[in-house]
C-alpha cells in the first residue's frame, strides 16, 4: 500500500523525501507500477492506474503537482482504480484533519473554495461534492522556493582534508551511526530508497534484494570518507538492531544479522573521546579489548 505524509520536516511517499517539482523518472521508479502518458496542448498527464494517482507536467520532465483520485472518473486519462493508500497531514490522517480543522484551511487563489491546507511550502487542496472528497491535489505552495534532490547526492567525493582509514567495517558503521544519524554532522544523511531510485548502473529491486545486503549500498559506506576533524565528536557508541545505519544497509533487517560485527578495536586510536560502547554487533573478543583500552563496554 502506498503511503504519503506531509509534515514540518518533509513530504514523503513511501518513506522517500520529495519536493516539487518532482522528476518524472524519479517518481516512476518510486511508484514502481506501470504508468500511462497522455500529451495535451499545455501539459502531459501521467496516470498510475493501479494506484489512483495522476501527475501533471508542463514540460514532460518534472511534475508540478500530483492528484489522488478518490472517485472513479471517465476521462481517458483517469485511473482505473481509485486511490486506496494512506495520506497523513501533520501526523494525522488527512481526510480527518481536513474535516476537523476548518479554521486552519486557507484559500490559495481567488475563487478557491477547496479550503486548502498548507505545510512545509506544500499545498494540499480538495475537490468535493456534498462535502465528500473526490480528489486531492498536492503541489508547491504559490510563491514557495523548493529545491530538487540533486542527481549527484550520493556520489562519493574526495575530500580536501585528512580522513580516517578504518581497518574494521563494523566499527566504521557504528561511527557513521553516531556522526550521520545521531549528531547529523556527516552529510548527506543516507536514505536507502533515495539511493536505489537514483542509482543508474542497474535496477535494484528492494522487494527481492532487501533480504540480503545490497553490494552497491555496502560499497557506498565502505568508500564513504570520514573527516578526522569529526573524530573528537564521538564520545560513545550505541549499537542496536534498529539503528538507522543497519536499516539502510538491509531493507528487511531483523536484528540477528552478523554482517556488521566489530571484529577488532584498532580504530579506537582515532577517537580520543570515546569512553563507552554498548554492543550487539560485535565479536566476543572485542568486549574485553574495549575495556582494556579504558572504554567501558556493555552488551545490549
Amino acid at each position: 500500500m502506498i503511503e504519503l505524509s506531509l509534515s514540518e520536516e518533509k513530504f514523503n511517499i513511501n518513506g522517500v523525501a520529495l519536493s516539487f517539482p518532482i522528476e518524472i523518472e524519479f517518481l516512476s521508479k518510486l511508484l514502481s507500477v506501470t504508468k500511462r502518458t497522455k500529451k495535451g496542448k499545455n501539459n502531459t498527464i501521467y496516470t498510475w492506474d493501479d494506484l489512483g494517482i495522476l501527475a501533471y507536467s508542463k514540460n514532460g520532465k518534472v511534475a508540478e503537482s500530483l492528484l489522488l483520485e478518490l472517485k472513479k472518473e471517465d476521462f481517458d486519462f483517469s485511473p482505473k482504480q481509485v486511490f486506496k493508500g494512506k495520506f497523513y497531514f501533520d501526523n494525522e490522517e488527512l481526510i480527518s484533519y481536513y474535516k476537523n480543522n476548518k479554521d486552519k484551511r486557507i484559500k490559495l487563489f481567488d475563487g478557491d473554495s477547496s479550503g486548502a491546507l498548507v505545510l512545509n511550502s506544500i499545498s494540499v487542496w480538495f475537490d468535493s461534492i456534498d462535502n465528500n472528497i473526490i480528489a486531492i491535489e498536492i503541489a508547491a505552495f504559490k510563491g514557495s522556493t523548493i529545491k530538487e534532490i540533486p542527481r549527484d547526492k550520493y556520489l562519493i567525493k574526495e575530500l580536501n582534508e585528512e580522513t580516517i582509514e578504518f581497518s574494521d567495517f563494523g566499527f566504521k558503521l557504528s561511527i557513521i551511526q553516531e556522526l550521520m544519524y545521531n549528531k547529523e554532522l556527516l552529510q548527506p544523511k543516507f536514505d536507502l530508497f533515495e539511493f536505489v531510485i537514483g542509482y543508474t548502473k542497474r535496477e535494484i529491486d528492494l522487494e527481492k534484494e532487501g533480504y540480503e545486503p545490497i553490494p552497491e549500498v555496502t560499497n557506498y559506506f565502505k568508500k564513504l570518507p570520514i573527516p578526522k576533524k569529526l573524530a573528537s565528536e564521538v564520545t560513545e557508541i550505541y549499537q542496536d538492531g534498529g539503528n538507522d545505519i543497519y536499516m539502510q544497509l538491509l531493507r528487511f533487517a531483523e536484528g540477528w544479522e552478523d554482517y556488521w560485527d566489530i571484529e577488532k578495536t584498532e580504530d579506537t586510536k582515532y577517537f580520543p573521546n570515546l569512553k563507552k560502547v554498548v554492543l550487539c554487533y560485535a565479536k566476543k573478543n572485542v568486549f574485553e579489548e574495549f575495556n582494556n583500552k579504558g572504554i567501558k563496554a556493555e552488551w545490549l
